[in-house]
């Protein structure tokens, strides 16, 4: 039986991880156990710098499997699947590592909500997104009520959700829920090129920047900046900041080692 989702990692330190679960991609409950211990391994990888994730085939991911909601009918178990992915999403979303979906086809419900716990978004100009859960008298659950309200506001949230409308690329790109459209031919290999870039950035930046803003942009200001400037005292102490600033001055490419 071949692996639900698995990983490569290039000699750039980017993994090219891949969601495979025919014919659509659901996230079954084989599907989202793979996932979490994916996401666990590339945590503790030390030759992983950035992440692309996609969908194997001609869909990135198509939400929650059915029959296992179908399933779900009091209270507690709805609460238990929704909570263990939440933990799941949030691996994604608070990694210290960049995670760029490579949204490859059609990308809805659980799907959608995996793509906004992701830090960067890029989608094939021939996908669709979007949050039908409303057409089967549930909810988005899976961590998509709020982050899609921090994603593109309360309005353009709310409008998605309680419509259940199925998104073209362009529209998505027109709201802010991407980053960019690509074409379809060579979204993998721009999303690749764009991790590529990324991975001769200083690693504990990255994470620090990656911090400050998904931690910081739920607190008041105050709060914030005071995150803001507890995660630069201590790049202040690195290696990698030592090794960018002597870079500069000798204007030279900085080799950063993460440390």
């Amino acid at each position: 039986m071949s692996a639900k989702c698995s990983y490569e990692v290039n000699e750039r330190g980017v993994a090219l991880m891949k969601i495979n679960n025919p014919p659509m991609n659901a996230l079954d409950e084989q599907t989202m156990l793979e996932l979490e211990f994916c996401l666990h391994k590339i945590q503790v990888d030390d030759t992983v710098k950035v992440v692309v994730i996609t969908g194997e085939g001609g869909t990135f991911v198509v939400g929650a499997d059915i029959n296992k909601v179908q399933n779900v009918n009091t209270r507690e178990a709805g609460e238990t699947l929704t909570g263990r992915a939440h933990e799941i999403m949030n691996l994604i979303e608070f990694s210290p590592k960049p995670m760029i979906a490579a949204i490859n086809g059609l990308c809805l419900g659980g799907g959608t909500e995996l793509a906004m716990a992701c830090h960067i978004r890029f989608i094939s100009d021939q996908a669709q997104m979007g949050l039908p859960e409303i057409m089967l008298g549930i909810m988005p659950a899976f961590g998509g009520t709020q982050r899609a309200v921090r994603i593109l506001g309360k309005a353009r949230a709310m409008e998605i959700m309680l419509s259940g409308k199925f998104l073209p690329a362009a529209e998505c790109d027109r709201i802010g829920l991407v980053n960019r459209v690509i074409p379809h031919a060579t979204l993998l290999e721009e999303a690749m090129k764009f991790a590529k870039d990324l991975s001769f950035k200083g690693g504990v930046a990255m994470g620090a920047i990656i911090e400050a803003v998904t931690k910081g942009g739920d607190m008041p200001l105050e709060d914030g900046l005071k995150l803001e400037s507890r995660l630069f005292g201590k790049l202040a102490e690195t290696e990698d900041k030592k090794e960018g600033i002597a870079a500069f001055l000798e204007k030279r490419k900085p080799n950063f080692k993460g440390k």
